[in-house]
């Protein structure tokens, strides 16, 4: 079964059948089935009235929900996707919400005694393991019946020890409850993600970060013991050594409950950090330098407000969705594009060569963030004169660098990228050789890649890096013929239904198992 080809009706009444007995024969009512599912009361009553197109992907949720071999998907084993490409996209695609900005939020919930209501989350792996290690100290969690908004309240006594360490060890954002938990605790244990350790890149900024609010960290068999002593001073400045977007939000989340001034310099300005300041201020933390480098908080210690916030939408998705139509010589519209966070992007793409139009500007549900809809256009594209490298944001977003790589792979001449953030990330774009791609490996960091390509059908193993990943299955959608791209469980940590948009744009693809 391809995605475009869905069940008859017949088949969707049998399955919606099967699904209402299996129910029943676990004594669960459709309520707690959705809970479950983390779908609404209502799809199930459509589901069993055999009334609601299925996925594999949905069909696989179902029979984990309900712990039933009634419904047969064949070998439990990864997913893989078989790609028929060469044909454009077409139509309109809306950028969903930021993942990065929905964990970040998620990790806040925990400073606030009333509740919260996030709006337009993200439904993707990462955001469900957050939850689940939410849910495992207490903290109630319940999305609404449509499936797109979760309220959240957290209780007065966390449990700490009853923590889901398997879920902790699979996201790598676990850290971000640092910042809020040394408001909940004097001493606490969380497991870490495998291959972090103190002395790591990624984590001694944040260690910095959280010191001067009185947190001690030590690694002790794959988890962080933490004692916290108090801030020592009344107010206290900051100065990141990493203008990282975690470890920014680390330090307002502990500044956020602190009392007294705390003055963050060096601070990332990135969207899932303006994302973050917006709900403190809702709670009724004061913040000064929004979209600033310099952010200047006024801590409270209680903070209990019953709070509604929208996340905006994600720049990274629009950037995704862009490539996709870029590299299928595609005319196709990206509406809700975040284009504040996507500027630097754009004037490359319009420096290569692509024709595109902006909508007028307006603002996204949160009352900030600038959205517009971009529409591209089939283009002749040309080799950029300087590198494409990232930078913290105004500049070129790190998440989006490896989507030039498949994009120069279309364009005349040879694009020098330099990935200097990441050790190793570039490697995994060599892959698009497979695919008939010029890339050239320099160094770790360094990736040449010249065009223009005529791709090529090939089978290939999802590489362990999502961008990259998703970098494969857009060059797929280009090549002529049908693609096999194996082991994609790790694009769903990052994308929502990413697979069944694309194919609503004209994209052919199946999902499979083996």
């Amino acid at each position: 079964m391809t995605l475009t080809d869905l069940p008859t009706d017949d088949a969707m009444r049998r399955i919606g059948a099967l699904v209402r007995d299996a129910r029943r024969h676990r004594g669960l009512t459709q309520q707690q089935l959705a809970e479950r599912l983390a779908t609404s009361q209502s799809a199930v009553a459509r589901i069993e009235q055999g009334s609601q197109n299925l996925t594999l992907e949905f069909l696989g949720r179902l029979s984990a929900a309900l712990d039933s071999e009634l419904i047969s998907l064949g070998p439990a084993g990864p997913a893989h996707l078989r790609v028929t490409g060469g044909h454009p996209l077409r139509g309109r695609v809306a950028v969903k919400s930021s993942k990065n900005a929905a964990v970040a939020l998620l990790c806040a919930a925990l400073l606030n005694r009333g509740r919260t209501t996030l709006r337009n989350v993200s439904r993707i792996v990462e955001v469900e393991r957050i939850l689940d290690v939410l849910r495992s100290i207490g903290v109630a969690a319940t999305w609404d019946e449509h499936g797109h908004d979760l309220t959240l309240v957290v209780p007065d006594e966390l449990d700490l020890d009853g923590v889901d360490a398997d879920a902790a060890r699979r996201t790598r954002s676990i850290i971000m409850f640092l910042g809020p938990l040394l408001h909940r605790a004097r001493t606490f244990r969380l497991p870490y993600a495998g291959g972090c350790d103190l002395g790591t890149r990624t984590v001694q900024p944040h260690m910095i970060a959280l010191r001067p609010f009185g947190l001690d960290v030590e690694a002790h068999a794959g988890e962080y013991r933490a004692t916290v002593d108090g801030p020592a001073a009344a107010d206290r400045t900051i100065v990141l050594t990493e203008r990282g977007d975690t470890v920014t939000e680390n330090a307002l989340l502990a500044a956020a409950r602190t009392n007294g001034t705390t003055t963050i310099r060096n601070a990332s300005s990135n969207y899932m950090v303006q994302d973050l300041c917006l709900y403190l201020q809702l709670l009724g933390v004061g913040i000064e330098g929004l979209g600033t480098t310099t952010l200047v908080v006024h801590g409270r210690p209680v903070l209990e407000a019953d709070v509604d916030y929208t996340i905006s939408e994600d720049p990274v998705e629009a950037m995704s969705l862009l490539t996709a139509g870029i590299v299928t010589g595609s005319e196709l519209t990206v509406d809700r594009a975040p284009v504040e966070f996507l500027q630097v992007e754009l004037a490359v793409l319009a420096e290569m060569g692509l024709r595109f139009e902006l909508s007028p500007e307006y603002l996204a549900a949160n009352g900030h963030t600038r959205l517009a809809d971009v529409t591209i256009r089939p283009s002749e594209l040309h080799a950029p004169i300087d590198k494409v490298h990232p930078m913290p944001f105004p500049g070129l977003n790190i998440d989006n660098l490896p989507f030039f790589a498949v994009i120069a792979a279309q364009a005349q001449g040879a694009t020098l990228i330099h990935d200097w953030v990441y050790d190793n990330r570039a490697i995994h774009l060599s892959d698009l050789t497979r695919l008939g791609a010029d890339v050239r490996l320099l160094d770790p960091h360094r990736v040449l890649v010249t065009g223009p390509t005529r791709w090529s059908s090939a089978e290939v193993v999802c590489p362990p890096a999502l961008r990259p990943a998703v970098c494969i299955l857009l060059a797929m959608l280009a090549a002529k013929g049908t693609s096999v791209l194996r082991n994609v469980d790790i694009i769903a940590r990052g994308y929502e239904q990413l697979y069944e948009r694309l194919v609503e744009m004209g994209a052919d693809i199946e999902v499979f198992r083996d």
